[in-house]
C-alpha cells in the first residue's frame, strides 16, 4: 500500500479511537473499558505512522500541532 493511503488508515483509525472516546463518555457502565479500547487504537495509528516514516522516509507529526517529531 503506497505511503498515502496508509496515512489516510491511520487518520481513520485515529477517528475510531476519537468516537470510542466519546461512546465511553456517554456510557458510564463500559467507560473504562472503551477508554482503553480507544486508547489502543489511538496507539496502533500512531505505530502505523511511524513504520510509514521508517520504511518510507516521511517526516512524522504530532497530531495535536502538526510539528516535526524530533528523534
Amino acid at each position: 500500500m503506497p505511503a498515502n493511503e496508509t496515512l489516510q488508515e491511520a487518520k481513520k483509525l485515529h477517528d475510531v479511537g476519537d468516537s470510542l472516546e466519546v461512546l465511553a463518555v456517554q456510557n458510564p457502565p463500559v467507560e473504562e473499558a472503551l477508554a482503553v479500547i480507544s486508547g489502543n487504537v489511538h496507539d496502533t495509528a500512531n505505530l502505523l505512522k511511524i513504520v510509514v516514516a521508517l520504511k518510507i522516509g516521511l517526516p512524522l507529526r504530532t497530531r495535536y500541532d502538526n510539528s516535526l517529531i524530533s528523534s
